[in-house]
């Protein structure tokens, strides 16, 4: 009892002070700015002075969830606080939503008005150049709901109330921390409760009026006024300025000052650093400008576009019509009568021991493809193995099959995801110019002759993706230049030979998009084959295609001119097949036999940067020109490559954002017809959850039935999705397979986007028959709020009808459809209430638009979670039961780890050592690395004398691709043909 007359007695306390305060307060200095209007600057100052920062850590974030967080919080605010649950507590939001949209486009428009004048002033010349820079639209937008926000915060702690002024300064600072006193009142009671009287102490005094209109009689007519908070005790009416109005000003100034102050002098509160310092800094802060994965499920990319139409025109209008390869056989015979002479390359042949290394498709990820670069470019790699440490020096040969950059040929992907990360790796020379064309290849340093260079060289055959444009940027960025990096790339046409130590051969075929080599391509090689390869030399024969392998997959047969010429030609010399094309690393081995062994080995290795593809889906292939294969390594292995599949289900979306502008709109079209839906009542009205649940899935059918017998769009778009999806199985199936596959990938999408449709319309019609929208009309906010704004915000000087008189009416228009605009629920429902009452004919074309764009603007934000889970599903269930998709399940995950390369070695035997290095997980954070800046550079060093010659490592030292790279592969190829031993190093593959 006691505790509680002492609460009671707290409570009339507080209460009583609190009148008090309010109507007691006294301004001791009427002709001086309040505390408010200090301390706003205080925290304006330290706003702008961190705006840098801020501006940083937003600029980290991606686009896409910037602008999709900014849309959520417009539709969910704008939705909450029509909910009963908010009204029931008493609280209001019509108050702030209003003010903040009011403040929100009164600031965007003060501070267009005014960047306009300033840049007109630099263009004149008037303000310093340094202003010449203008400002991100975006950066204002933030700065105005900022701004907005600060007010409106302001506004529900303390109002917009004009203090009366008599209570001295003495005694109103007296009472600012008396709650944490000691005395009858200091119990936690007691200082919850004073928490309060510290809250209008805030008000009333940190953060208390400017002052009067008589106090400046030049902005009488030009501010806004506060209400008088005397609860009707006060007589006459009060000439207080608006605190919110003084704050908005403030901040506006601070905006103001801080943007001129900057442009005009470049004036920082930072001290200056000296060189030294500031060049140390600048290193420190420099991180490499990488490229993210292609995302290749994008439905806003230009490049995947232009990538799909390069491919149209490349299958359509050139195969079989115009080969780049015929001209290039046809140049080599015009510039000289040998063409082997561009072809052949024998200045590796006397070396008596020997290593080079081999990747393919990079060009993807800047940091996958810079993680495999730097490896390649370390003079030495040191691992273990058996647990024996090992030595791996550089490759002085390095060999790339194909697909250099993604999504297209272009000198954009070419030069930004390919030639930057091996430029990172290993520099060119510093005499280089990039943009020169190599006309007398090779253009060897010094002038040396080619066999007595010492540095990495590179060799390269395109790919598919190289032949969209026609292998015009392959050939001017790889048979028209001299280097890529630190490597001398001396070839100059896009197929080649190379003769290497102890009788080893390379042929480098191009395959283009027709999946076999050309008849001058076959002659070249069968001729050389015929006059310079012996009967014990060995061929390891590179194409971009394991057609081998995607032969078995797809049930086809490819490369007849490649099997001609291994099967009738080599005869058994061809000890190992390369390629890339598939993202993943696989080697098959032939299993001894009576018959003859046309392959040895089979190798597969596209890790070299670009998105991961699965091992599991190929774990069956066993067979090749008559001959039995066994799978000796697969990385990944089958079991992670079936577990990472599972990431579509739970990554799609977070992978693929773009998706959703493309998902969204076709959930809506499916559904499009089936808007508004007027009779619910039979679901809402059941008693039982089991009825509910029957009545719901009835109108379900009853909608695909709509759709069916009287739908336009929605049948249209469900046709249009139809052949979609049945395009979309891979034709490896019979028809009859695809269109099943596809019917149920259709089914799944349409249901649930009927589900959806279905769901928002009884959520709409619930809060319609609770009196929660559609109550009186389109401007329901604007309406409420002109009936307040006198009252809240007094103007007895009129200056917002002389603001309407000025505008010619666009204020207060502007606010009032900003607010329409904001209220979409609002206007979904009062448009669905008309069309339900008098029909969809009833609405003009401009309100039938209004209609399905606020529909579309909830709907689409509940349907693109729910497309990118089924369509992630479908990729899971095809991938991992059906063993499809095995391109589109794993292109959708944009997974950047495991990357490898492999690593080969002729040794003075002559027999040649396989070496499968690999890197389970890319780093995403580089740093300058303090060795490569430490080291002592010379003019004209070439940098592969360099000890460490990449730029870059990785922020966390433990996870560079130096310290976590491996050997997960590794066997031995004799010369000699009768002796063929093979060394796992991982062990049996599962």
């Amino acid at each position: 009892m006691g505790s509680s007359k002492q609460s009671a007695r707290i409570l009339d306390t507080l209460k009583m002070e609190r009148v008090r305060t309010i109507l007691t307060h006294t301004y001791p200095y009427p002709h001086e700015h309040s505390r408010h209007a200090v301390i706003a600057v205080v925290i304006g100052c330290l706003f702008f002075i961190s705006s840098d920062n801020i501006h940083t850590l937003v600029e980290k974030l991606d686009n896409n969830v910037k602008w999709w967080s900014m849309y959520i919080a417009w539709i969910l605010v704008a939705a909450v606080y029509h909910l009963p649950s908010f009204q029931s507590m008493g609280v209001d939001m019509r108050m702030n939503l209003s003010l903040f949209l009011t403040i929100y486009l009164s600031s965007i428009l003060f501070l267009l008005v005014f960047h306009i004048i300033f840049l007109g002033l630099w263009y004149i010349g008037l303000v310093s150049r340094v202003a010449g820079k203008r400002p991100e639209i975006l950066t204002i937008l933030q700065n105005c709901a900022v701004l907005s926000v600060a007010c409106c915060v302001f506004y529900s702690h303390c109002g917009n109330r004009a203090m009366q002024r008599e209570r001295t300064l003495d005694r109103k600072n007296s009472n600012w921390f008396s709650f944490w006193k000691k005395g009858d009142g200091n119990t936690w009671l007691a200082k919850f409760l004073r928490m309060n009287e510290l809250k209008d102490q805030v008000c009333s005094s940190w953060f208390a009026p400017v002052g009067s209109a008589s106090d400046y009689p030049l902005l009488s007519k030009w501010v806004i006024y506060g209400e008088i908070a005397c609860n009707g005790s006060c007589h006459g009416s009060s000439d207080e300025i608006s605190p919110i109005y003084s704050l908005w000003a403030t901040f506006i100034g601070l905006y103001i000052a801080n943007y001129v102050v900057e442009r005009s002098t470049g004036w920082a509160l930072t001290h200056p650093l000296s060189v030294k310092e500031y060049e140390k800094l600048k290193k420190k802060q420099m991180k490499p400008d990488f490229l993210d994965m292609v995302p290749w499920y994008s439905g806003t990319s230009a490049d995947l576009f232009k990538t799909v139409f390069d491919l149209l025109v490349s299958v359509t209008v050139f195969v079989g019509r115009f080969d780049m390869r015929m001209m290039q056989a046809a140049m080599s015979r015009v510039s000289d009568g040998n063409q082997h002479h561009d072809l052949l390359y024998d200045h590796f042949s006397e070396k008596e021991d020997f290593w080079f290394d081999f990747m393919a498709d990079t060009g993807d990820g800047g940091n996958s493809s810079y993680a495999v670069a730097r490896l390649l470019a370390k003079p030495f790699i040191r691992t273990l193995k058996d647990d024996a440490e090992l030595t791996l020096p550089r490759g002085d040969l390095l060999l790339i099959g194909g697909d250099l950059a993604y999504p297209n040929p272009s000198a954009f992907t070419y030069e930004r995801r390919l030639f930057v990360p091996f430029e990172y790796a290993l520099q060119p020379p510093p005499w280089y110019k990039a943009e020169q064309i190599a006309v007398n290849k090779p253009e060897v340093p010094y002038g040396a002759p080619l066999k007595q260079y010492n540095g990495p060289q590179c060799f390269v055959i395109p790919g598919n993706h190289d032949w969209f444009d026609g292998l015009q940027t392959f050939m001017r960025y790889i048979c028209h230049r001299n280097w890529l990096g630190g490597w001398l790339m001396p070839q100059k046409k896009s197929y080649f030979a190379l003769q290497l130590p102890k009788r080893w051969w390379v042929f480098g075929l191009d395959l283009a998009l027709h999946g076999d080599i050309d008849v001058y391509q076959f002659k070249f090689f069968s001729e050389l084959i015929t006059k310079k390869v012996r009967e014990d030399d060995s061929v390891i024969l590179i194409t971009h295609e394991p057609n081998w392998i995607t032969d078995w997959y797809w049930n086809d047969v490819t490369g007849k001119n490649i099997s001609h010429l291994i099967c009738d030609y080599l005869k058994g010399r061809c000890k190992l097949r390369m390629a890339g094309d598939l993202h993943h690393y696989m080697r098959h081995s032939h299993v001894k036999s009576n018959g003859p062994v046309h392959v040895h080995h089979l190798l597969v290795n596209g890790c070299g940067g670009a998105f991961l593809h699965p091992t599991h889906v190929f774990s069956k292939f066993n067979k090749l020109h008559g001959v039995t294969y066994e799978c000796k390594a697969a990385y990944p292995s089958f079991e992670d490559s079936s577990r990472i599949a599972l990431g579509n289900i739970l990554k799609f979306r977070k992978k693929n954002w773009q998706f959703d502008f493309i998902g969204g709109i076709i959930y809506f079209v499916l559904v499009f017809s089936m808007f508004p839906q007027c009779e619910l009542n039979h679901i809402l009205q059941d008693d039982t959850f089991s009825g509910h649940i029957k009545s719901f899935l009835g109108t379900v059918w009853n909608g695909f039935i709509y759709i069916l017998q009287h739908s336009c769009v929605s049948l249209g778009g469900l046709i249009l999705l139809l052949f979609a999806a049945f395009s979309f199985v891979p034709p490896k199936l019979t028809r009859k397979k695809r269109a099943i596959i596809g019917v149920l990938h259709v089914s799944a999408h349409l249901a649930a986007a009927l589900i959806l449709m279905l769901l928002l319309e009884i959520g709409v019609e619930i809060c319609i028959q609770h009196d929660l929208l559609a109550t009186s009309g389109y401007h329901t906010l604007y309406q409420w709020y002109r009936s307040v704004e006198s009252e809240h915000f007094p103007d007895p000087t009129g200056l917002r009808a002389r603001i309407e008189q000025w505008t010619f009416g666009l204020y207060p228009a502007c606010i009032k459809y900003l607010m329409s605009a904001f209220d979409v629920p609002e206007v979904m429902a009062v448009s669905r209430s008309n069309i339900c009452k008098n029909g969809l004919e009833s609405l003009s074309r401009g309100g039938a638009v209004i209609y399905y764009a606020s529909v579309f603007l909830y709907f689409w934000v509940f349907s693109t979670p729910v497309v990118s889970l089924v369509f992630g599903s479908y990729l899971y269930i095809c991938i991992n039961w059906l063993h499809l998709h095995f391109d589109e399940a794993f292109s959708s995950l944009r997974i950047a780890n495991y990357k490898s390369f492999t690593r080969f070695h002729i040794n003075y035997d002559g027999d040649l050592e396989v070496y499968t290095l690999a890197v389970d997980k890319v780093p995403k954070e580089w740093k300058l690395d303090p060795d490569w800046d430490g080291e002592a550079k010379h003019p004209q060093e070439l940098s592969h004398f360099r000890r460490f010659p990449s730029k870059w490592r990785a922020v966390t030292a433990h996870q560079d691709p130096v310290q976590t790279v491996r050997i997960v592969d590794h066997f031995v190829i004799h010369r000699t043909e009768n002796i063929d031993c093979d060394t796992a190093f991982n062990g049996p593959v599962q």
